[in-house]
């Protein structure tokens, strides 16, 4: 009976690893997600991903105290393994997932509206004088600048937004949608 409690404990074990890295795997597990419609195009993932990590996350520490109650542990082995399965996730929240938590794009035949940590505003299409899609050196899509009837010009960081799978559908939608110019 003992052998069948230490192979429970030693699961319990690698299950919270296993939530650890599924936390810090959040672009495998949680893409960004794309709602596509002939007038629209909204690229979003943000909020439910975070509350999903927050869920799975707080199955960690319940794991680890029901380890340490229930089983004779090594202290400083375990106490190594807990901070791991505890502290990694977090850090790597704090290092990139929060800093994207406000990332949003919506792309509509009327209105381009955008958010990130640094810049957000809603343009609209009868304002905008010209979009000039900013490719790197590969020919992907990497900024829209956007040149207003007032000669200001706005510029989205598609970079940053994470939005790399997804870069050809938001060029595509823009080139059926508006008139465009390249750089």
């Amino acid at each position: 009976m003992e052998g069948n409690s230490q192979i429970f404990g030693m699961l319990l074990s690698g299950l919270a690893v296993v939530f650890m890295a599924l936390i810090l795997w959040e672009e495998f597990l949680f893409p960004v997600r794309i709602k596509p419609t002939e007038d629209e195009i909204v690229f979003k993932n943000h909020f439910t991903k975070l509350q999903t990590q927050v869920l799975i996350y707080c199955a960690i520490p319940i794991i680890v105290g029901f380890v340490y109650f229930n089983y004779e542990v090594s202290l400083i082995p375990f106490l190594i393994w807990a901070a791991l399965c505890l502290v990694s996730p977090v850090a790597g929240k704090l290092s990139s997932g929060l800093k994207n938590y406000n990332d949003f794009l919506k792309i509509t035949a009327d209105t381009i509206e955008y958010r990130n940590n640094e810049k957000q505003g809603v343009l609209r299409i009868v304002d905008i004088q010209e979009i000039i899609l900013i490719k790197d050196e590969e020919n992907v899509l990497h900024k829209l600048k956007v040149r207003m009837q007032n000669t200001n010009e706005v510029t989205i960081d598609l970079d940053e937004m994470e939005l790399d799978e997804y870069r050809d559908t938001i060029e595509k939608f823009i080139a059926g949608h508006y008139s465009i110019g390249a750089q």
